[in-house]
């Protein structure tokens, strides 16, 4: 039953937002009392606690999956990106905003998850990149890595980038484009337009 609240709460916080999906509401979803949630989560911030970590896990494991397979670096970059999105559902109700905005401690907690794990999948891409020749040998990968972590984190920004302008996958193959053509070398770039060409197609 535990797996069950947390899908579906998982579910309406992405297509909601976490401040206004009620426990009433998680629990005609899954068509069960409110005191059946109480047995598994003290409140609602607890269950909130648990989405976003059980979430976290399950993204970095896909992602782990694809560093796996040591594929071209620029591949992998959107590869990791199409995880992303297949896992957030493009964010339409921007449940990160209201995260942050209504919950900081989960959401600052996440947030340094996020960058211990990314620091290392960064770095690495960076590495092989400049390896195979696709990113410049001159790049400062630990300032790049931390750049790319703000820049990641800076789109979700609901004041800089409104969803009503903005769409999550529109800002994260943007970012993308930007952050690879700053780093890469004229082989890269050629990666790179052959990666748009086909995203395109």
């Amino acid at each position: 039953m535990k797996e069950k609240i947390l899908e579906k709460s998982n579910e309406l916080f992405l297509n909601l937002g976490f401040k206004s999906v009620t426990m009433d509401e998680i629990a005609n979803a899954l068509g069960v009392s409110k005191k059946t949630i109480y047995k598994y989560f003290s409140n609602k911030t607890a269950l909130i606690a648990a989405v976003t970590d059980n979430m976290f896990e399950t993204i970095c494991c896909s992602i782990d999956t694809v560093c796996e397979e040591k594929m071209n670096p620029i591949d992998e970059l959107y590869h990791i990106k199409r995880i992303i999105m297949s896992h957030l559902k493009d964010e339409k109700s921007s449940p990160f905003y209201q995260l942050q905005k209504y919950y900081p401690k989960i959401y600052a907690s996440l947030t340094q998850k996020q960058f211990h794990v990314m620091q290392e999948t960064v770095q690495d891409n960076l590495q092989r990149g400049i390896d195979s020749g696709l990113f410049r040998t001159e790049i400062d990968i630990e300032f790049i890595s931390r750049i790319y972590f703000s820049g990641m984190i800076g789109i979700k920004d609901q004041q800089l980038f409104p969803v009503i302008k903005y769409s999550m996958n529109t800002l994260l193959n943007n970012y993308l484009e930007y952050h690879i053509r700053g780093i890469s070398t004229e082989k890269g770039v050629q990666e790179l337009e052959q990666q748009l060409k086909n995203n395109n197609l």
